[in-house]
């Protein structure tokens, strides 16, 4: 193999291809598919004559290859028309009004959680069709300004209008006995509950419980210096009492009234004999 004359060939590789080169591989290339949809041996009209080209009796055309005849019978072919897409037809129902609704407000007993219970009457139904049912955020809605504490249910089911429940904005609990939902048919309501997931109370202290029976200290206000636990307990009797007279004590003795004022000493003789 020549090695020189190749730019960028390595030895145990092969080199860059050449334009001819490249030319060769991309007529074999159309010469493989054309072989995929003509069989020469059962065209009648196409033979290979002692040149090695071939020749198409049919319309009277030299080709150097199979893949000329592929691309011109392409290219001389009709255009097919796309396939027709499949139109899904929509169903079109007169809205009768608003459907007939009951909420009941429940709370599990063991294990406390909030839960409603929808009952939706749909007494005249379309036939073939049941109740749908999504929640909806608050910022989907155009109807009121959206507030982020709220979330929306809605209900539908044709000829019907949509109604909308208005609900805490608080996680559901999915589990298979917490949402669940049921159409009768013979009544034509419609059932469905939902229960809140129970919100985790955030304790204000991180120390543990006090033990039972035991009241836990008020929070120290501002200013105030905690006070030194090796200090000694008070007495089971409670404080004693402050002496009298000490700051603080609610009962304070009585206070003596505060001596007069000294009167001023009378003028000079001598100043009263010249008035």
């Amino acid at each position: 193999m020549d090695f020189q004359h190749r730019a960028g060939g390595k030895t145990g590789s092969g080199g860059v291809a050449s334009s001819s080169e490249s030319n060769r591989d991309r007529r074999e290339r159309l010469r493989q598919l054309a072989l995929e949809t003509i069989d020469i041996n059962k065209d009648p009209y196409f033979m290979k004559n002692h040149l090695g080209s071939y020749e198409c009796k049919l319309c009277l055309t030299l080709h150097n290859n199979e893949g000329r005849r592929a691309a011109k019978e392409a290219k001389e072919a009709p255009a097919q028309p796309a396939p027709a897409k499949v139109k899904v037809e929509v169903k079109k129902f007169v809205k009768i009004g608003r459907p007939g609704y009951k909420v009941t407000k429940q709370r599990d007993s063991e294990t406390g959680q909030q839960s409603l219970l929808f009952q939706i009457d749909y007494p005249e139904i379309a036939e073939g069709i049941g109740p749908r049912h999504r929640f909806m955020s608050a910022y989907e809605q155009r109807i009121e300004p959206p507030d982020r504490r709220w979330q929306y249910l809605l209900l539908a089911a044709e000829p019907y209008e949509t109604i909308a429940f208005k609900v805490p904005s608080r996680e559901i609990d999915k589990a298979e006995n917490r949402f669940w939902t049921h159409w009768n048919r013979e009544t034509k309501q419609f059932f469905l509950q939902f229960h809140f997931k129970m919100e985790k109370a955030i304790s204000q202290s991180s120390g543990p419980p006090p033990p039972v029976g035991v009241k836990r200290p008020p929070p120290l206000m501002s200013g105030h210096r905690q006070p030194n636990d090796n200090m000694p307990p008070p007495p089971p009797g409670g404080m004693p009492p402050l002496p009298p007279g000490a700051p603080g004590n609610p009962h304070m003795p009585h206070q003596m009234p505060m001596p007069p004022m000294p009167m001023r000493p009378p003028p000079p003789e001598s100043l009263m004999s010249n008035n």
